[in-house]
């Protein structure tokens, strides 16, 4: 064999081996290739399943609880800022800003349609509602009056609702006293502010006598640095002295003898740069009350109503004391209204105990008149002892003890809360309700509560203005009607007398007698058959010296009247100013 042949064959081998090991790689290829796929196709599988059983979990979960990822969060909030817009958008930016709790208004924000939207805003007013059992939401009305009043008031270039001052007044309502410097000028420290004289930038001092959740005593001041009109809410007294950046002058009382120097108030630190004095100890210490108080007025009040509304629905008082309130409205002067609360509560309600041969009834009496926000202005706590002859307690069951506080109040809307205690027998009684106090401020003719009483007879010299059932010159213990809605009632046998009392003011005065003309007719009418049974009219003319105030006081034997139901009204004419007031009250005799 040739050398060229010997080449060729070993060239023919080589490739042999070639193609075979180049096949036997591509079908290893293919079988790793195919195992990677297998491999593949079990994970993608193995994934599904648990995205399956995940979705199926979450499917299950509650969805207000379903954890939400930042990007749909992202994407609800840019569906919120498209939705929510017009009225919806003034409600929660403008109309309860102030009032609004930060939990409410982050719900708010997560609701998705307008419905949604409207059931809470109705719930939001809902719950502060004092009276929930009426058509009229006094909170409601009281807060648009007062955002209408700030607008009115305190506007400075920018809605009244959206100052200090107006936001203070809309949610605390007016204060109970207003120190008001509108021009500035001189002014001289107290004591506690360093003493000495300076000038001061226009500002306001408002004093709450309390406020529920900050505190007694709450004095709030208001600066207008830019004599523009813009009061702000400020924590620091010196910021009123126009004269604090004027070297050596506006001096406080340690400054002018030399005791201290002016630019110390700089270098102190604190809230307060009102310089050294006689009370500067006790100051520093005070500023962190200074600024709790800042912080809480800051704060949304807390909702109280549905609190309180909760409480008495779901704590069951297992033997509850029964009693009925009534309360009237007598003027004092143009702005104060004296309000006689009387409580009443039968002898049989209470429970009596022997105390050294006498049957001892023991009631304990608690009672707030507050704002509609919840604001306290006025409470009263007493007790009321009950003395009766161990003999004498079976026949006196059905008689009524009755208490007597009143209360001075301005015109306004506020909310009576009466609670009693049973202290012998453990019972305990609550009632509550929305009253209005008139105003009698203007010239329009107007008249007291018209009270049907079961006693009314003069009182001592002594004793005018004073004691229980004391107004005026005369005792009227009014006779309280149940709360049922049924009228007062009065026995034909043990009560002598059925009583009227009323006062009548803003008679007009003629120019030329400088005396009022007016007539007053009474007439009392059986409603049964609707047949009057008493007429009677008088007239200024008849009644000696008289003014633009006066005082009707009629009885009549309960004896006299049939048992049934009965309609008391006077009708004042006044002559002068041409008005007509007719009040009237429903009693029954049995």
């Amino acid at each position: 064999m040739s050398r060229v042949a010997s080449y060729r064959t070993l060239l023919s081998l080589f490739l042999c081996l070639g193609v075979a090991s180049l096949a036997s790689a591509q079908d290893k290829t293919a079988q790793s290739t195919g195992t990677s796929q297998d491999q593949n196709a079990a994970d993608d599988s193995a994934k599904d399943a648990a995205d399956a059983t995940q979705a199926q979990g979450q499917a299950s979960q509650d969805p207000l609880k379903r954890p939400i990822d930042a990007k749909k969060k992202r994407q609800q909030m840019k569906d919120y800022s498209k939705e929510i817009k017009g009225p919806y958008k003034k409600w929660l930016d403008e109309d309860v800003i102030y009032i609004i709790t930060p939990e409410e208004r982050q719900a708010f924000k997560q609701l998705s349609n307008d419905e949604e939207r409207d059931n809470f805003i109705e719930a939001f007013w809902k719950r502060r509602d004092p009276t929930p059992d009426t058509e009229e939401n006094e909170f409601k009305e009281e807060h648009y009056r007062r955002i209408a009043y700030a607008n009115e008031h305190f506007a400075a270039g920018i809605p009244g609702w959206k100052t200090d001052r107006g936001r203070i007044y809309i949610v605390y309502g007016p204060a109970d006293e207003i120190d008001s410097h509108p021009s500035g000028g001189t002014y001289e420290r107290p004591i506690d502010e360093g003493g000495g004289e300076t000038s001061t930038f226009p500002f306001e001092d408002w004093r709450y006598r309390y406020i529920e959740g900050i505190g007694q005593e709450v004095i709030i001041e208001f600066v207008d640095t830019c004599m523009c009109g813009d009061y702000h809410m400020t924590i620091d007294r010196s910021e009123k002295d126009a004269l604090l950046m004027t070297p050596n002058a506006g001096l406080t009382m340690y400054e002018e003898m030399g005791m201290a120097n002016k630019s110390q108030r700089f270098s102190g630190g604190g809230l307060e740069r009102l310089g050294l004095g006689p009370m500067s100890s006790m100051q520093s210490s005070k500023e962190f009350d200074r600024l709790e108080q800042y912080a809480k007025l800051q704060q949304a009040p807390p909702v109280k109503f549905a609190d309180l509304t909760e409480e008495v629905n779901t704590k069951v008082i297992l033997n509850p004391m029964p009693f009925d309130v009534r309360s009237d409205f007598v003027k004092v002067t143009d702005d104060t209204v004296l309000v006689p609360v009387t409580i009443q509560m039968k002898n049989r309600d209470i429970t009596f105990v022997n105390k050294d041969g006498v049957q001892r009834g023991t009631v304990n009496v608690f009672g707030r008149l507050s704002t509609l926000t919840g604001r306290a202005v006025q409470t009263f706590e007493d007790t009321v002892q009950v003395d009766v002859p161990a003999e004498l307690l079976p026949r006196t069951a059905e008689n009524a003890s009755v208490y007597w506080k009143a209360v001075p109040l301005r015109p306004g809307r506020y909310k009576l809360y009466v609670a009693v205690k049973d202290v012998n027998g453990d019972r305990k009684g609550v009632w509550s309700r929305s009253i209005i106090v008139p105003d009698y401020s203007d010239d329009k003719l107007a008249s007291s509560s018209l009270i049907v009483a079961d006693e009314m007879q003069p009182v001592p010299t002594k004793d005018i203005g004073t004691g229980s059932f004391v107004i005026g010159t005369m005792k009227v213990r009014p006779r309280v009607a149940p709360a049922d809605g049924k009228p007062a009632v009065f026995n034909r046998e043990k009560d002598p007398k059925v009583n009227f009392w009323m006062q009548v003011y803003n008679l007009g005065i003629d120019e030329k007698t400088h005396k009022p003309s007016a007539t007053f007719e009474y007439d009392i009418t059986n409603l049964a058959t609707n047949k009057p049974v008493v007429q009677h009219t008088e007239s200024t003319d008849t009644m000696g010296n008289v003014g633009e105030q006066i005082t009707l006081q009629k009885s009549i034997q309960a004896a006299a009247l049939q048992p049934g139901l009965y309609k008391i009204e006077i009708k004042v004419n006044d002559n002068i100013s041409k008005q007509t007031v007719d009040p009237s009250a429903v009693f029954q005799v049995e």
